[in-house]
């Protein structure tokens, strides 16, 4: 998902470079692209199309858990879309597991009627509201395009529902992380594996699994403990030689 995303946003961010110099309504009736620049702009594109929305809200939701005043922010307006029959989804990142705001805030959401699912792998922001699809322009996601082409739109559903199926429901018992865990953890090393043998990174690692570098390396002492090797180099030999698998 994340190299589909970062791959259509360069493509949207090229098309909209071209359109720069048009007037606003003719680049947004003859391209389906709109750009959005600024933070706070981007909210409030994003918080219009939210209050006209009918049918569906889907979203994606990377680096990890959120604070807990924007998750109380999200509960009020999940509220009234599920009141008026919107259906709504939302991909998180394992990690949120661990987060009691998370955790308090998917039980209620749930319980109004949303469903919610974590993924391990890193994913970029998407939100598709009806025929509406917003998504990053650049690293910092200080810019934004919201694209209404029918064929694109389509396009990031149907990675939404690929990611969606292979994405696993929000547990709400046993409480205890420690045994929460049980069921993400293996994913999660995987992930951090195949990302130190490309070559990664901790900083990005980290990042693109939403959690901080000192979990990350707490991690990989696991992970070399269970090995039996004494540094990254001889566990990497390690998994050369097929350990670990």
């Amino acid at each position: 998902m994340a190299k589909h995303l970062t791959g259509l946003s360069r493509l949207v961010d090229e098309q909209a470079s071209r359109l720069h110099d048009m007037p606003f309504a003719a680049a947004n009736r003859n391209s389906g692209i709109r750009e959005i620049h600024g933070l706070s702009t981007i909210a409030q594109a994003i918080d219009d199309a939210l209050s006209g929305s009918r049918r569906e809200i889907l979203t994606a939701q990377p680096d990890g858990p959120r604070p807990r005043k924007v998750l109380d922010d999200a509960l009020e307006s999940v509220r009234r879309h599920v009141a008026a029959g919107v259906v709504m989804r939302t991909l998180y990142q394992h990690t949120t597991r661990f987060d009691e705001a998370t955790k308090e805030y998917v039980q209620e959401v749930t319980r109004l009627g949303a469903s919610v699912r974590t993924l391990d792998e890193f994913f970029d922001r998407l939100i598709i509201v009806d025929d509406v699809a917003f998504i990053a322009a650049n690293a910092d996601r200080t810019s934004a395009v919201a694209v209404s082409e029918p064929a694109v739109v389509s396009f990031l559903r149907d990675m939404f529902n690929r990611s969606w199926d292979r994405a696993k429901p929000f547990p709400f018992a046993p409480n205890y992380a420690a045994m929460a865990a049980r069921e993400v953890m293996p994913a999660m090393r995987d992930s951090i594996k195949r990302l130190l043998i490309n070559g990664y990174p901790d900083k990005q690692i980290a990042r693109r699994l939403g959690i901080s570098e000192r979990s990350l390396q707490s991690h990989i002492a696991s992970m070399k403990r269970e090995l039996g090797a004494h540094n990254r180099m001889q566990m990497g030999y390690l998994w050369g030689r097929g350990k670990g698998d």
